[in-house]
């Protein structure tokens, strides 16, 4: 049985705060007004620097080589699993390390701050590891969950399809029930891990045209009549494979059903306000990185005769990307304080924290780049693959025009 996360962190505690101190007196040269760690109570200050710790060693030499290669790198993945982080929110009798939004967001900026797109891969794990512990049977809970907690198998979120994106509750594909199946008939696009991961969570059509008509299923990979489309080539995120899910009478057992029907989109969104945050970390995590190589460079590169750190434009410059980081990093950790307490506003500030950090982080590495100028936009550089990385910060998880629809829909209700 794989050990409670608490008895993990106790294990590795004295290695694990030994090692980050010297990462931190090494490399970080920041005060501590700056720390991501600032404000944060014990427990949560380990969590933070046993991820930090595993990213700057297991992730931050080798995610260039990821990024040029598009490798997922698997053997990583499981080491990160041995931490608890394979299943941050699950239960622990299924080997999951339930924790809470908080820490799951610690967990995701932390990892990020060496390798954003192999996170972005690990945290839409575990929110479909989440949903089948949340809605799953108990026997669809023990038989899948012990591997997606110790990511010997892996596990995609599948909502999005051609011509249902924003608007999500326009989804066409269909599930029919005949006797003790499911089967299924659609597409889904864009699915991180597609064809590689190991398990779907899909979302389907059981009743009318309206929301409510949406179901939520568990596919395993080796499902009859599931395949998938070509790998695509993009912009960023290349650490993990993105492929569309195809079903075609694809059929799976009544029991992998999560929830009732008709509870699909609830289900789907409730997903997505974790993953939001999230997302949101994610961002954070890389504009973390990117200004602090900023601040070492201006301080070592010179022009006109003494190095930038001494021009009052580029000391403004700097200072508004850590304005950005630290507004952003205290709406995501107050969005996800919300969440865990199950507070009704979380949704409203899930969305607003969402699109504040995506976007301003973005910005922050876009600064960032510029400070570099011209060495910015090398890939010997690392400032480039954060910046492919966190612009679909701001598409994904619900875009930020949605975001914003969201946040002006509850800032228009009557008291």
């Amino acid at each position: 049985a794989m050990l409670g996360f608490g008895a993990r962190l106790s294990v590795r505690r004295g290695a694990t705060t030994s090692s980050f101190s010297r990462i931190s007196a090494q490399k970080r040269g920041f005060h501590n007004a700056f720390s991501p760690t600032l404000g944060l109570g014990e427990e949560d200050k380990h969590v933070y620097e046993l991820a930090h710790d595993f990213a700057q060693t297991r992730m931050a030499p080798f995610a260039s080589t990821w990024d040029q290669e598009e490798s997922l790198p698997v053997d990583v993945l499981k080491a990160a699993a041995e931490l608890g982080f394979g299943g941050i929110y699950v239960r622990e009798e299924v080997g999951g390390s339930a924790m809470g939004r908080l820490q799951a967001s610690l967990i995701f900026e932390a990892l990020s701050t060496a390798c954003v797109s192999t996170t972005a891969f690990l945290s839409i794990h575990n929110m479909a590891a989440s949903m089948i512990d949340n809605y799953g049977t108990n026997e669809v809970r023990e038989k899948y969950l012990p591997d997606l907690c110790s990511m010997e198998k892996m596990a995609s979120y599948c909502l999005t399809e051609p011509n249902a994106g924003s608007d999500a509750a326009s989804l066409k594909t269909k599930a029919v029930k005949e006797g003790d199946y499911y089967y299924l008939t659609g597409e889904k696009a864009f699915i991180s891990g597609g064809g590689h991961n190991d398990v779907y969570v899909v979302m389907a059509r059981t009743g009318d045209d309206s929301s409510k008509g949406i179901s939520a299923f568990l596919i395993p990979k080796d499902a009859e009549g599931l395949s998938f489309g070509k790998k695509e080539k993009k912009m960023g995120w290349n650490s993990q494979p993105t492929r569309a899910v195809i079903m075609d009478k694809c059929k799976i057992p009544a029991s992998h059903l999560l929830g009732k029907e008709g509870q699909g989109f609830v289900i789907a969104m409730k997903g997505l306000d974790g993953g939001r945050i999230n997302i949101g970390a994610c961002s954070v995590g890389g504009a973390y990185s990117c200004m602090k190589a900023a601040k070492e460079h201006v301080q070592v590169r010179k022009q006109f005769g003494k190095e930038l750190e001494h021009l009052q434009s580029v000391q403004f410059k700097l200072a508004e990307m850590a304005i950005k980081v630290h507004s952003s990093r205290l709406m995501i950790r107050s969005a996800a304080q919300l969440l865990d307490e199950a507070n009704p506003d979380a949704k409203v500030t899930c969305a607003m924290g969402k699109k504040f950090a995506t976007d301003s982080c973005f910005e922050v590495v876009n600064d960032a780049l510029q400070l570099f100028g011209g060495y910015g936009y090398l890939k010997d550089y690392p400032i480039e693959r954060y910046l492919r990385d966190l612009r679909v910060h701001q598409i994904l998880e619900g875009t930020n025009e949605i975001m914003r629809v969201i946040v002006a829909g509850s800032l228009m209700k009557e008291e």
